[in-house]
């Protein structure tokens, strides 16, 4: 096994390849990747949802290298900002500017959509490519009754780093994602998931070359 490898097994694990369908909402999950926006906007453009929903503050993340552009204001507003700046109309767009993680991303949102009289029977929530997995396993916890499509920016694991996030930092983040899939549903702050053997030795391989950064 290879670092590269180890790090694509985990990759393609948390990448869950839903098929996307006609929903009632469109939720954005707070992160510090703007592509992520970028991709629900166009989801949203594209006629998938009538209404979007941007959702996040991510303060208590300030201190961390790459979230510069968040000083000041939320990723929830930057999302917004983004989404407008592309066509979406503001009517179409509601802010959840409160929630400092996935769970308050979902439960905040809720709050946000009953508010609005929206009930979704059928959600779409966009996150990073590896991290749809854990994003659906805590979206079942808030709304079990809620079919949830999970989507995220067609891109690759090699494709992934930018100027604002280097490989190292998204293998370690992978290593972090698995290991609260593994450990959160003791929690319940997600749904148990099953978790493939050849996954698990990629996991433990990647912790036996020091990508530790993210666990808990």
């Amino acid at each position: 096994m290879t670092t590269e490898a180890a790090a694509q097994k985990i990759w393609d694990y948390g990448h869950m390849n839903q098929n996307l369908k006609k929903s009632d909402a469109i939720l954005v999950l707070g992160n510090r990747d703007t592509r992520v926006a970028e991709y629900a906007a166009q989801l949203c453009l594209d006629g998938w949802a009538p209404m979007l929903i941007c959702a996040g503050s991510g303060s208590i993340h300030d201190h961390v290298k790459g979230r510069e552009r968040f000083i000041g204001t939320t990723e929830a507003e930057v999302f917004a900002d983004i989404a407008f700046k592309k066509g979406v109309a503001r009517e179409s767009i509601i802010i959840e500017n409160k929630s400092q993680n996935t769970g308050e991303n979902y439960q905040f949102a809720i709050d946000k959509l009953k508010a609005n009289s929206i009930n979704p029977k059928t959600l779409i929530v966009v996150q990073k490519p590896y991290a749809e997995r854990r994003a659906y396993a805590t979206g079942k916890i808030w709304l079990p009754d809620t079919e949830l499509i999970m989507a995220s920016p067609l891109i690759s694991f090699q494709d992934y780093p930018n100027e604002f996030i280097s490989k190292d930092t998204v293998i370690n983040f992978l290593v972090g994602d698995l290991q609260r899939i593994r450990e959160y549903p003791k929690k319940g702050f997600q749904i148990q998931q099953e978790i493939p053997g050849d996954v698990l030795e990629a996991y433990e391989y990647l912790i036996k070359k020091g990508y530790t950064q993210r666990m808990i």
